[in-house]
């Protein structure tokens, strides 16, 4: 039995999956705010009520927002502030009495996709969750690239490639210090974010669309804008990486057209004859991260 558990900043959710990689148990709780020591128990608390009730012990992964620094053993690059500065597999491990398989949550997203889902029997795939930020996940041969610095895979805070003088002179500021990162432009925030700033309407994400899609003009242009941002970025991918499959998560590749209309604006960007590249959305949705985190314990590991 592989158990899986997706640690944010608002959830911590649990999932048990059989070899077959069936579910045999989902639970999720609130994440205890500011208590570090409080996040660690209510994991080891899902764990051990978990395997209590399917009377069974399991391996155990954890997709988790940031990394553990190769440097330190500790957490940084964490959205869940909580956790940053701590060595949170050590202190899990210690918890639980077992050996604890930490990961990025996007690397997590990538694996999960890999293993059984959109992209699976596909040797190279790149993940990309596209919703409140943009964060992906590099899966070569059923392994997460991770890199020297744990950043493989780093998509959103490259600059946005091929920009116009337009796009250079207003690029917006990010949280890590620069302007201009993928994150800015192509996550569903920066998506509304640049609709206000041309329109200046404060409109979600998803009204966008549905506008877009009844034939606002406004809506339009904005969604152009997003899949040209969207495209060239992930033609960049393709330039560097050449998967085999791009998968989309979030909310953003819940909309409808998405896929289908980033291939066509790649083809211009990519240094090819041809893209072939299939773009494709999610197969487990909002599972994923949770599903990957189980699958960090691929075939072949022993059981607990």
């Amino acid at each position: 039995m592989r158990i899986g558990i997706d640690l944010g900043g608002t959830k911590i959710e649990i999932l048990a999956l059989d070899d077959q990689g069936r579910e045999l148990l989902r639970r999720r709780v609130a994440t205890p705010r500011h208590d570090y020591r409080a996040i660690i128990a209510a994991m080891a608390g899902l764990v051990l009520g978990a395997e209590a009730d399917l009377g069974r012990t399991g391996t155990v992964g954890v997709g988790i927002p940031g990394a553990v620094s190769p440097a330190t053993g500790l957490v940084k690059n964490a959205n869940t502030t909580e956790l940053i500065g701590h060595p949170l597999d050590q202190d899990l491990a210690a918890a639980l009495g077992r050996e604890v398989r930490l990961e990025n949550d996007a690397n997590c997203f990538a694996l999960s996709e890999a293993a059984d889902g959109a992209a699976a029997g596909a040797g190279v795939v790149f993940g990309l969750i596209i919703g409140t930020g943009a964060g992906a996940g590099i899966v070569i041969d059923g392994k997460v690239l991770r890199g020297r610095h744990l950043i493989g895979g780093e998509f959103g805070h490259n600059p946005l490639p091929w920009p116009t003088v337009a796009e250079v002179v207003d690029a917006p500021a990010c949280y890590c210090g620069q302007k201009g990162c993928l994150e800015t432009w192509v996550s569903g925030t920066g998506f509304a974010e640049d609709h206000r700033r041309v329109t200046g309407a404060a409109v979600p994400a998803p009204e966008i669309v549905a506008r877009a899609a009844a034939g606002d003009g406004d809506a339009e242009a904005s969604y152009g804008r997003y899949v040209s941002r969207l495209a060239r970025g992930l033609a960049q991918v393709v330039n560097l990486l050449d998967p085999d499959v791009i998968v989309l998560g979030g909310g953003m590749s819940n909309v409808p057209t998405l896929c289908a209309d980033l291939l066509p604006a790649m083809r211009p960007y990519v240094f090819s004859d041809a893209c072939t590249t299939p773009v494709v959305q999610a197969a487990h949705g909002d599972s994923s991260g949770v599903r990957g985190a189980a699958w960090l314990w691929p075939p072949g590991n022993p059981a607990v």
